[in-house]
């Protein structure tokens, strides 16, 4: 049987590694290459995963890999890592610090941790199944926030609600009472100690959302897709977190209501 905490000690050891890598580059010239999808990718992001791959198969061999940038090993197995050496790319290349690393462990395709790490900010978040998550090693807990009239809200990026998305971004900024942007994955670990208390996100990937799931559940928080289903490597990439049960159904809601509209 898998110890839990072990396996996160192994994922801090695995950031300090990366932490340090992604510092090295940061600030510095370096090459920027563009993706078939546009997104930005550079030798600090393809070092940190192979750093990661390379601790992943030497402590646990027999378990599988998800990756952003080389791609999958093994996903099958009953347990499988997933990795995202630099989940704010646009922000690391324009010398912005709202950049981390992400690490997961599922087991049968169930989230079991995660991690958020902000190695430009010193701050790390962590998540394991049944336990408080943590912000460097101290406890921390959503907001309590149940009414969506009162509720601060982040999505990344407003240009990612194009065609028959744009109506659910416009429902978000009527119906709340703060909406910002930017943010990719740090949005969720201000979720989780409380500072905001709704992320809706679209056109995500596993390795972006997946190790965020039991950091959110956590700290009493919820986190589905737009329909209400608990995320796995299949699903569509429409996320939703949020402060509350109570949050999150109103959401939902809202969500639904636009299907109808939309089927209508």
């Amino acid at each position: 049987m898998l110890d839990l905490q072990l396996a996160l000690d192994f994922a801090n050891r695995a950031a300090d590694g990366a932490g340090e890598i992604a510092r090295s580059h940061f600030r510095k010239s370096i090459e920027v290459e563009h993706k078939s999808d546009d997104s930005p990718v550079t030798i600090a992001d393809r070092n940190i995963e192979r750093f990661l791959r390379d601790q992943i198969e030497q402590v646990y061999p027999d378990h599988g890999i998800l990756g952003e940038e080389h791609g999958d090993l093994n996903l099958d197995r009953d347990f499988v890592w997933v990795v995202d050496p630099i989940d704010g790319t646009k922000s690391f290349v324009t010398g912005h610090p709202m950049f981390g690393g992400l690490m997961a462990l599922l087991k049968n395709g169930e989230p079991q941790l995660g991690q958020i790490d902000m190695p430009a900010m010193g701050e790390r978040w962590c998540g394991i199944k049944g336990r408080p998550t943590t912000l460097n090693r101290v406890p921390v807990r959503t907001s309590g926030c149940k009414d969506l009239a009162t509720s601060y809200a982040y999505t990344t990026d407003p240009m990612l609600f194009s065609g028959s998305a744009q109506p659910v971004l416009d429902m978000l900024r009527n119906r709340v009472r703060l909406l910002r942007f930017g943010g990719d994955c740090y949005n969720y670990a201000l979720l989780a100690s409380g500072y905001c208390d709704l992320v809706l996100e679209t056109g995500l990937q596993p390795y972006d959302y997946l190790p965020v799931v039991q950091i959110i559940r956590g700290a009493g928080g919820v986190i589905s897709d737009w329909q209400g289903h608990d995320l796995g490597i299949g699903s569509r990439g429409d996320v939703l977190a949020s402060a509350t049960p109570e949050l999150h159904a109103q959401m939902l809601k809202e969500l639904e209501r636009l299907r109808v509209t939309e089927a209508a």
